[in-house]
């Protein structure tokens, strides 16, 4: 049943899609989240939004707080106060591959001091976020992120996030450069379009450069009902997606994107010649899941096949609308798109996408193994410059090391880019300069990678508390002394310096910092309590299992020491701890566990 205000299916009132297609969407469902309504009479995320940001509070609605995030930002409360809620936004940029100009460094660094906490956070998105930002001042810091050509747009929200690409500023690596050319033509395909977002920052005033042809072309074209005629938003419509969506692009064999983590992920394919033939696509990876909740799980992309180079944007396009258009609607915890594919299966979920996409998609062509590449330290550019890879600890940079770097980035006038690892990369610099940055940087404390100890330079932790909403366990407060304590017990038991791991805690099971990848993942699942995974692989092609629940912090050395001493003794030549753990140990019940 469709008409004025009904549901028909494709997640708007009223707008009949241009094509049938084989496989219609079911009518309204019995039950939609309180989040698809809100969505559903925002005017296109306006309403209440603008209205709540007028008032003298310093707070907004939970309709309000819904819509910001599509803009960019999250209210939050910090934790640590305990005399009333003391309310402050978090800002997230949006820049595909992480490229960051060198005004906009300065700028964000700028907002951080005089508006925000005064540090600045790397995510694990390859963005900046900004924390304590102020209700009165969002605006304020909204309109200079803007005009100084960065974008909060679709950094949050049930949208496209932010595109990974290889950091690593090859100039010449063709391959690179391709992958970095199609994660900034996909950000600008699947970004919002209703205009809301520049209504309220910038009073309507569209600061933004000209998008390539072929993306317009790709948006507008609804030759396989992929579009909503008409609207002001014709790939989302009023509901947008059911739940956030995350795309990765890369080159074979590097993994610096964590490709298999996303809802798409997407392989450049070259010639001998280095010319771009097409692409590889995977779909159906994501981490999110609930406690206790066993139809919620982290789930791995798996291949769905290969595009001409002309076709990528269109692939997408009907990847995104199979998405948008199935997707669960009355369950959040069930509306990404890696249970849709799970449900289905990667057979049924081609054809349906291949409705949309007007062909049949191509073999998936074979590639390398993958490796992970963290880009530390110095490397060229391949047009006789150096890019340095800065390890910063938990992607939080602060105090007198942040006061340096904006020093080095303004006095050589060097451009950014942010690595999906929660590091910074600092591109263009003359070789004549290497020596004198090196020193400046080992001044703070930002030191070469053969100074660091190998298990922070491969951690990651999310912000969780005093700020998350949703940490129920410290991440990035606690890893620093976790790292420690397993450095100690590495001593203890006789591992050298070079047997290393992937350490990745979280303060919830969301998975911010990709934990169910790591060789040992800790997971919030209480006050002090972990989860404990096992069995993830140092190139982030394997799910970790969960080993144990509710471990105390202060109860780890009782429960990992006994697993330390097993893989030194019991290992193969040159076995990582995630292969040892995944081949013995989770064989073995705990109690029975014998340190030898």
């Amino acid at each position: 049943m469709t008409g004025p205000g009904s549901w028909d299916g494709r997640g708007t009132a009223g707008l009949a899609p241009a094509a049938p297609r084989p496989w219609p969407p079911a009518t309204l469902p019995a039950k939609r989240s309180k989040v698809e309504l809100i969505k559903e009479n925002s005017n296109f995320l306006r309403f209440p939004l603008r209205e709540e940001l007028e008032t003298e509070a310093p707070n907004i609605n939970e309709s309000a707080v819904q819509l910001i995030k599509f803009h960019g930002s999250y209210q939050q409360a910090d934790r640590d106060v305990r005399s009333g809620k003391a309310y402050q936004f978090m800002l997230r940029t949006k820049q595909p591959a992480g490229i960051v100009t060198n005004q906009l460094y300065k700028v964000m660094d700028d907002l951080a001091d005089e508006f925000g906490s005064g540090t600045l956070r790397l995510t694990t998105r390859q963005t900046f976020q900004l924390h304590g930002v102020l209700k009165h001042n969002l605006k304020t810091v909204m309109s200079t992120i803007i005009k100084n050509m960065g974008s909060t747009l679709g950094a949050c929200g049930d949208v496209n996030r932010n595109v990974l690409a290889p950091a690593a500023p090859f100039k010449n690596r063709k391959d690179y450069l391709y992958a970095v050319e199609a994660a900034d033509k996909l950000a600008a395909l699947l970004a919002p379009q209703a205009g809301s977002y520049y209504d309220l920052w910038v009073d309507g005033e569209k600061v933004m450069s000209a998008e390539p042809p072929d993306v317009t072309q790709a948006r507008n074209d609804n030759s396989h009902g992929t579009n909503f005629e008409g609207s002001p938003e014709p790939i989302y419509g009023t509901q947008f997606l059911p739940r956030k969506f995350k795309i990765a692009v890369t080159v074979p064999s590097d993994n610096s994107v964590d490709i298999l983590t996303n809802d798409i992920g997407v392989v450049t394919i070259v010639n001998e010649a280095d010319e771009l033939q097409g692409y590889n696509i995977y779909v159906g990876g994501g981490m999110g899941r609930t406690h206790r909740i066993e139809t919620s799980f982290p789930r791995l992309a798996e291949p769905l096949g290969y595009v001409s180079k002309d076709d990528l944007l269109h692939a997408v396009k009907a990847i995104v609308a199979t998405q948008r258009d199935y997707g669960r609607r009355d369950d959040r915890r069930q509306a990404r798109m890696k249970y849709l594919v799970h449900d289905w299966g990667i057979d049924k979920f081609r054809s349906v996408v291949e409705s949309y996409y007007g062909k049949q998609f191509e073999t998936f062509q074979t590639l390398p193994p993958w490796k992970f590449e963290s880009y530390l330290g110095w490397h060229e550019q391949g047009d006789g410059k150096l890019f340095f890879g800065v390890h910063v600890d938990n992607g939080r940079i602060k105090g007198d090391a942040k006061k340096t770097l904006r020093e080095i980035i303004e006095s050589y006038q060097l451009s950014v880019r942010l690595t999906p690892n929660q590091n910074l990369i600092l591109c263009d610099i003359r070789p004549s300069w290497k020596s004198r940055i090196t020193k400046t940087l080992a001044q703070v404390g930002l030191l070469a990678p053969r100074h660091i100890d190998s298990l922070n330079l491969t951690s990651m932790a999310c912000p969780a508390l005093p700020l998350c909403p949703l940490a129920i366990a410290e991440a990035e407060r606690g890893i620093p002394s976790i790292l420690k304590r397993i450095r100690a017990m590495f001593d203890k038991v006789g591992l050298k310096e070079a047997d290393s791991m992937v350490v990745r805690v979280t303060g919830c099971p969301n998975g911010c910092a990709r934990p169910y990848m790591a060789e040992l993942g800790l997971v919030g699942d209480g006050a002090n309590s972990y989860q404990i995974w096992l069995g993830g692989t140092a190139n982030q092609t394997r799910l970790a299992q969960t080993f144990m629940e509710k471990v105390k912090i202060q109860d780890f050395e009782r429960v990992l020491e006994p697993l330390f001493y097993l893989w030194k003794a019991r290992r193969t030549s040159e076995e990582s701890f995630g292969d040892f753990t995944m081949r013995m140990v989770l064989l073995i019940q705990m109690p029975g566990i014998v340190a030898e």
